[in-house]
């Protein structure tokens, strides 16, 4: 059987990303009626975790109990990595010990180096270059709460991070047009522009980037890793507050969305995730139910 890794949105094809959010939303479902469904019993995700996590932690650890299975906390201090110990030798014993891998780090090289020593499934929990698990869930809320998001306009507002990178590559696969409005110097990788190609469009003015859209959303200015920039960053990124008022420039049925933690008075206003367009707790509650699938998809 070939080994599935899933270490960005490009792993999965378009029909696939679709089947994936289509069974997220079966799997919510089925968890607000109760069902057990335990198709991954007694099957065990080890997690790596180099950067801290609540949402991410906590999907895969629960759905895999829900699934029947286990899961296992590894921090740097926990194992051998944080001792010099190569990826590769660390990849090959956890493939003859657990089913799968989920790995949260900063340098997506490493990720990559993990999967090509693999034998067993690998998920990138996030990286400094992607964050596909989070657009699974963003993906899956949207269709959950708009519907069929093809041929809609996403505005993507803020820093060009892992989280835009995702973005783009989910603009590709699902074949919506993506705005993204930034500051010049913190553009996302020319690459993955390139290849996305007039799909996609930089703004350097929030307002025409967000007039129009269908679905706007927005990050913290300084991730993980980028704390000494923060107050460089909250200067460069003054103009790009999401707020009601620039969200009264987008579709009358906008959604806004937020991957969370957010900064209130940052990238957001105080007031904007208690907004009526916003849901960002459904978002957050959708991490369960897409990474469930996402494990089935790849265990099952």
């Amino acid at each position: 059987m070939n080994i599935r890794h899933f270490l960005t949105l490009k792993d999965l094809s378009p029909q696939e990303l679709k089947q994936l959010i289509a069974r997220a939303q079966e799997l919510k479902a089925m968890h607000r009626r109760r069902e057990i469904y335990e198709p991954l019993k007694n099957r065990v995700l080890g997690m790596i975790f180099e950067k801290s996590s609540t949402r991410t932690r906590v999907s895969f650890e629960a759905g895999m109990i829900q699934f029947g299975g286990g899961a296992i906390f590894l921090s740097p201090r926990d194992t051998q990595l944080g001792r010099g110990e190569p990826i590769e030798d660390t990849s090959r014993v956890l493939s003859g010990m657990v089913d799968a891998v989920m790995i949260r780090t900063f340098d997506h090289a490493a990720v990559e180096r993990f999967a090509e020593y693999s034998s067993i499934p690998v998920i990138n929990g996030l990286t400094d270059d992607h964050h596909p698990c989070q657009l699974l869930a963003d993906m899956q809320t949207y269709a959950e709460l708009r519907g069929d998001i093809q041929g809609k306009i996403a505005c993507w507002v803020g820093d060009g991070n892992n989280m835009c990178h995702s973005y783009i590559e989910a603009a590709e696969l699902l074949d919506f047009t993506l705005h993204i409005a930034c500051p010049e110097g913190y553009e996302p990788s020319a690459e993955l522009l390139a290849q996305a190609g007039d799909r996609v469009k930089v703004f350097y003015d929030a307002k025409a980037a967000v007039a129009g859209s269908h679905l706007v959303s927005t990050d913290v200015w300084a991730s993980m890793g980028q704390e000494e920039e923060a107050r460089q960053r909250k200067a460069a990124f003054a103009a790009f507050q999401v707020t009601p008022a620039l969200m009264d420039l987008a579709d009358k049925d906008a959604l806004f969305l937020h991957c969370l933690p957010a900064h209130r008075g940052e990238e957001i206003s105080e007031d904007m995730i208690d907004d009526p367009r916003a849901d960002v707790f459904v978002q957050a509650a959708n991490r369960l139910h897409a990474q469930k699938a996402l494990l089935e998809f790849l265990l099952t």
